[in-house]
């Protein structure tokens, strides 16, 4: 759960507005870093430094579940009734339709999981940080809340944290706010600023530093950050627009009234012994 994945700052004032001393407090965090101990326990804790991905459908299962839809079924079933009556043009502009949308349908989800996917993968593989009082390099993925990571110019930046030193940082943060040009970040705090992407004391998971260098307290991880939460847009299924729960609703009355339709041809038959071929 996302809960887990933010730390104990989240109880109290944002990272980027709280004091420097309480941040460090609050973390239980010292000048020289975490040590290993406490650093496993917040890495069973808070998890891996990825961010959230799902198990993916075959494609094919993926498409075919497209056609799932109320209003689909129908204008299949009349583009089937329509072939077996002879009505050939019917058939295949009803058929090319659904195709059509469908196939749309399939293809911007598609795109919106790759989307997700690159982000996920836009990260550095491995990253500085003071483990016991020593600067050592750990993969990405073992980076927790509280650690204390060393950037400089060509890293990226592996978690989002709040700027304890920095000497001539600049960022790039286009990847999140679309910025062109680099962004100085400075240590201090920002009570005022209700922002995180507009807050200069803190660097997010996911933007490149330019040049400079810094030392930095991470206070997020993987699905807890920005970057995070805009990959989880991504992949997550969006909730039904108004068009589209009305069109579902569409398609289950014109559902509804095939079936009784075809029901009263049944009982019109059995009574006047007609064949149900004469109704068509």
């Amino acid at each position: 759960m996302k809960s887990k994945e933010r730390t104990e700052t989240d109880n109290g004032p944002a990272f980027w507005q709280e004091e420097t001393a309480a941040l460090l407090a609050r973390l239980g965090v010292t000048s020289e870093g975490l040590s290993g101990d406490e650093a496993s326990r917040r890495f069973t804790h808070f998890g891996p430094n990825q961010l959230r991905h799902t198990k993916k459908r075959l494609l094919l299962f993926q498409f075919l579940s497209k056609f799932l839809n109320p209003l689909v079924l129908v204008l299949l079933t009349a583009s089937v009734i329509s072939a077996f009556t002879g009505d050939v043009a019917s058939f295949v502009i009803i058929s090319a339709i659904i195709l059509i949308s469908v196939t749309l349908d399939f293809v911007q989800e598609h795109r919106a999981g790759q989307a997700a996917e690159r982000l996920r993968q836009s990260v550095a593989v491995h990253a500085q940080v003071l483990r016991d009082g020593s600067m050592r390099e750990i993969p990405l993925s073992d980076l927790v809340p509280g650690d204390i990571a060393l950037l400089a110019a060509g890293d990226l930046v592996p978690g989002d944290g709040r700027l304890l030193e920095a000497k001539d940082f600049f960022v790039n943060q286009a990847l999140l706010t679309g910025e062109p040009y680099p962004v100085e970040k400075t240590p201090g705090e920002l009570r005022g600023e209700p922002e995180v992407l507009s807050a200069n004391n803190i660097v997010l998971l996911g933007t490149s530093v330019i040049s400079g260098t810094a030392k930095v307290l991470i206070c997020r991880t993987g699905a807890g950050t920005v970057l995070g939460d805009i990959a989880d847009t991504l992949i997550t299924k969006a909730p039904p627009t108004a068009f589209e729960i009305g069109t579902r609703r569409f398609g289950m009355l014109i559902m509804r009234l095939t079936v009784l339709l075809v029901l009263f041809v049944f009982l019109a038959n059995a009574l006047f012994h007609c064949s149900f071929l004469s109704w068509l």
